[in-house]
């Protein structure tokens, strides 16, 4: 008897834009959430479930109570809405006033010496940002990072979607009255990449990316609906090829029909899964300055297993690579590989404040750096100084 086979269907392997279809991801994007989907929130807004902390709290102490809730998030954040809201994530906001006002001293005292204000997805204008504020909070006053990051329920939904050990990263943005919305994105890893470095990323990557960090923002203030808290479209983490689509018109246009915005108060914290579409809204009101901590934390396992020198890597290689490259027994495929074995090619983890984006997204990578200088002949020395002023700039 002949085996009995069984036909497999086979997605793409990359994603293209061009593939991409809109009524695939407005056929997801148009679900409604069910309460039973979602037992232990306490309201469902605009299809984001809303988590009362003040109620829950005490589930946080019971270990079998809290892997439930964790549980339940990381069910909302993979698998339905993508998006949920802890509400009175800080039931008292003293912490939440304190750190405010050392953020507040920090924006000062930064736009006195840099004049660059450009934000991720947003031109520059009437909005300020503190890159790191995690350790810039630290180091201006130790007890208030204590206070306000001494916070069960953060730590919680970070734990449920990223486990254990994850790594915190944090940035404060503030949005005055006047301050125009963000274009709709994902976020980090993908998101921050260009659509050809996105597109040179098989497609199960594209999935896994998501799984790799949490975004979050714990609000500072009262945001009304008019003041531009972020504008999210739910379910849309589920379509796939998302990291490839977020910049077509078309899909940008769904999501500006189809986003939600729902109000926050201080001490209420928000946390969506990073391959949703979202962008922060216009601030339209007369006088909410709106502030809002971005958190942005990282699985633990975002690490490779040695720690390698690859700056003097760098040094040692540059030499025999341009005379190589220069006598014709490199080719570019040659080069490719050589460099990736070598140098580093992502351009983060990096300090944002001396080494910003150069395109609103990622900055020039070690490896870039590399490409550039085989390419255009340098000599060692210009290549060493330039490796000089990159770790420079990078240094935290």
């Amino acid at each position: 008897m002949a085996p009995v086979t069984q036909s497999v269907r086979h997605g793409p392997g990359y994603y293209r834009a061009e593939d991409c279809r809109l009524k695939d991801f407005a056929d997801l994007t148009g679900r409604r959430l069910a309460a039973a989907e979602v037992p232990q929130a306490g309201a469902i807004e605009r299809n984001i479930p809303v988590y009362d902390m003040a109620r829950l709290r005490p589930a946080l102490e019971d270990p079998g109570a809290r892997h439930a809730l964790m549980a339940e998030w990381a069910r909302v954040l993979r698998d339905n809405a993508g998006v949920l809201i802890l509400q009175r994530a800080y039931g008292e906001v003293s912490a939440i006033d304190a750190a405010t006002a050392v953020y507040r001293a920090i924006i000062v005292r930064e736009k006195q010496t840099r004049a660059s204000g450009a934000d991720h997805f947003a031109a520059a204008g009437k909005n300020d940002r503190i890159w790191n504020s995690l350790q810039k909070l630290c180091e201006q006053a130790p007890e208030t990072f204590v206070d306000y990051f001494a916070n069960p329920a953060v730590d919680a939904v970070c734990e449920a979607w990223l486990g254990p050990n994850y790594q915190m990263t944090a940035q404060v943005n503030v949005v005055y009255p006047g301050g125009a919305a963000q274009k709709a994105h994902r976020d980090y890893h993908l998101g921050f990449q260009t659509a050809e470095v996105c597109a040179g990323y098989p497609a199960h990557v594209h999935e896994l990316s998501a799984a790799l960090t949490l975004q979050g923002a714990i609000a500072h203030c009262d945001m009304p609906v008019e003041s531009g808290p972020t504008k999210l479209l739910p379910f849309s983490q589920l379509y796939r090829p998302g990291y490839a689509a977020w910049r077509r018109d078309d899909f940008s246009a769904h999501f500006e029909a189809q986003a939600v915005q729902v109000p926050l108060r201080k001490g209420d914290a928000l946390f969506f899964n990073p391959a949703l579409f979202h962008a922060a809204g216009a601030n339209v009101s007369a006088d909410v300055e709106r502030m809002a901590n971005l958190l942005q934390i990282s699985s633990a396992f975002g690490r490779a297993m040695e720690t390698i020198d690859r700056d003097a890597i760098c040094r040692l290689l540059y030499p025999p690579v341009l005379a190589a490259h220069q006598q014709g027994r490199l080719s570019p495929l040659d080069l490719k590989a050589v460099l990736a074995a070598s140098a580093e090619g992502y351009s983060f983890p990096t300090n944002l404040d001396s080494d910003p984006p150069d395109d609103g997204l990622a900055p020039e990578s070690q490896q870039a750096l590399f490409h550039r200088a085989v390419a255009e002949g340098w000599s060692a020395e210009d290549f060493n100084r330039a490796l000089d002023a990159l770790r420079e700039r990078r240094r935290a």
